[in-house]
């Protein structure tokens, strides 16, 4: 003969722990630098990369190129801090490292570039090295 279980839908401890779990606050650990957003712009014989550094003074940016990799490294601190007696109640705003780095089409003049800050945008100019024409080999 055969038997009859009574399933419920809802007993299955995955979906209980779906529907609890849902309730948890969400908590995101920053572990290392914080990536630098930007936009790149190719205009004939560079390009105009806007790298995003709120807050951050000119004087704590650095910019390295290597080739036709460009890295771009600032170190964002904190602008209020709490006094005696006082109390935080909400800090948002990011402090800390704050590094991008990526790799254009072709090989940059680091002589001819440029950089440039203003309303926490950093504005790089970068010139395109010349290309130098191969030369053709005498067969001996």
């Amino acid at each position: 003969m055969n038997t009859v279980q009574v399933v419920g839908p809802f007993a299955d401890a995955g979906f209980d722990e779906l529907v609890r779990g849902f309730f948890r606050p969400v908590r995101v650990a920053r572990h290392g630098a914080a990536t630098i957003r930007i936009d790149v712009i190719e205009k004939g014989d560079s390009y105009v990369v806007y790298a995003e550094v709120p807050g951050v003074a000119k004087d704590a940016i650095d910019v390295t190129i290597e080739g036709n990799t460009v890295t771009i490294a600032a170190n964002a601190k904190p602008s209020t801090e709490v006094a005696e007696g006082e109390r935080a109640l909400r800090n948002e705003r990011f402090a800390g490292p704050l590094v991008r780095t990526f790799t254009l089409p072709v090989e940059l003049d680091e002589a001819a570039s440029h950089a440039k800050v203003d309303a926490g945008v950093l504005e790089l100019t970068l010139t395109k090295k010349v290309a130098i024409a191969g030369r053709k080999l005498t067969i001996q």
